[in-house]
């Protein structure tokens, strides 16, 4: 097996629904993450690249037909570099990073490229076919923004709950309150503000042009969700978005169900963005001439019961971190992506040993953004960027994923 390195790792900034990449196609969006990407490194021969990975969760309207092959065609790579999209929801664009550092690993290609996009602003309504021609009655309209749509009846009602009242089950099983809740998510907003000010994005984050129909381009350089004024005042006044009574949203009432606990200030926004890294082998970084941000160790994924999925990255976690041969103990950082307020707190309620010190230090999804097919790339970059800052460390990337999975990611310097 070859050992893998990540060279660089670049995004755009994080927009907020209908905010500043509204307009931006999200195949566009992919073009410039790579095209940034490729421009830090001049020395690398684009044809040498021997595939494009990019994740991509919903794949229902302009990042159709293969965004992977799409984007690296828009970011003018020769024709001859193939690419492949793939999905696994939340975590596509971590699966993507994962799947070109085993093909580097096993000799399919030496030097690929691997990310994520999500424009959750331009998802498209998607208008079920109807089972007989020309039908008389009404026809159900499904958004593709967020969540489940045309469910099989066949799957248990538990498991296609609201991904908001999955946080709810978390909080209720790890006695979570909505303080805690609220207390973590000011935290994440406070490091990411503070990440910002200190340009500690900077290493990682390619702005883009938007052209306006009058006047010169609007230069969009920073995520848009962070909130350096965010207090917990202002969070207490939020109203819970899932749950309002005291019962679950499959069936009958629960007298054992509090109230709800989980709100927009506590929960990762919606969000439009893409990511992208260049991984090599030793052969392959000697083609880009620099030195690499990180060291691929090991990956893991694992899989629960659909309506407890925020609790998934536990194990993924547990089993990448063995291969690896570390312990919690050895971490300098570990990246959890921030679905959810109590499915953080829930993940490190069940790692005795895991110091929540190394988590997120430089906030996460609830403050910077969850632009589903791309946070897993984000976080993977993140990671890189913070073991070559710190010069030496092991860090994880991990995310949860609906409908009951988790995947991590294992780098070290």
């Amino acid at each position: 097996m070859r050992d893998v390195y990540i060279v660089d790792a670049v995004r755009t900034p994080f927009g907020k629904y209908n905010g500043g990449l509204a307009s931006v196609r999200p195949d566009d969006l992919a073009a410039h993450a790579i095209r940034e990407l490729l421009a830090r490194t001049p020395e690398l021969d684009p044809s040498r690249i021997g595939d494009v990975f990019f994740g991509n969760a919903n794949g229902a309207g302009e990042e159709n037909r293969n965004v992977g092959r799409m984007a690296g065609l828009l970011a003018g790579l020769p024709t001859s570099v193939p690419g492949v999209t793939v999905n696994r929801l939340c975590a596509s664009g971590l699966e993507a990073v994962i799947q070109a550092a085993r093909a580097i690993a096993l000799g399919d290609a030496s030097i690929a490229l691997a990310g994520g996009v999500e424009s959750m602003t331009r998802a498209p309504y998607v208008l079920p076919k109807n089972d007989k021609p020309f039908p008389a009655g009404h026809t159900e309209l499904y958004s593709t923004t967020l969540g489940w749509r045309m469910v099989n009846p066949k799957m248990d009602p538990q498991w296609t709950v609201p991904l908001g009242e999955s946080a709810e089950l978390i909080a209720e099983k790890h006695k979570i309150s909505r303080e805690q809740q609220d207390a973590f998510a000011l935290a994440s907003h406070q490091k990411a503000a503070a990440a910002q000010a200190a340009g500690l994005f900077d290493g990682e984050i390619a702005p883009v042009s938007i052209p306006q129909r009058k006047g010169e381009p609007v230069v969009f350089g920073a995520d848009e969700c962070v909130r350096p004024d965010a207090s917990l005042a202002a969070m207490a006044k939020l109203k819970p978005s899932f749950r309002q009574a005291s019962e679950a949203r499959w069936g009958s009432p629960r007298p054992e169900a509090g109230g709800g606990t989980v709100t927009a200030g506590n929960a990762s926004p919606l969000n439009d963005g893409a990511a992208a890294l260049l991984l090599v082998d030793e052969e392959g970084l000697k083609a880009t001439g620099r030195q690499p941000l990180a060291r691929v160790s090991a990956s893991g994924v694992s899989a629960i019961d659909p309506h407890y999925f925020g609790l998934a990255p536990v194990e993924a976690v547990n089993r990448a971190l063995a291969k690896a041969g570390k312990t919690f103990g050895d971490l300098t950082t570990l990246e959890l992506n921030e679905a959810f307020a109590a499915q953080v707190l829930g993940c490190v309620a069940e790692w005795p040993e895991f110091d929540p010190a190394v988590l997120n230090p430089r906030g996460g999804a609830i403050a910077i953004g969850h632009p589903l097919g791309a946070s897993g790339a984000r976080l993977a970059g993140t990671v890189a960027h913070q073991l070559a800052a710190a010069g030496s460390g092991t860090g994880v990337a991990t995310l949860c994923i609906g409908v009951g999975q988790g995947l991590a990611l294992v780098l070290e310097r």
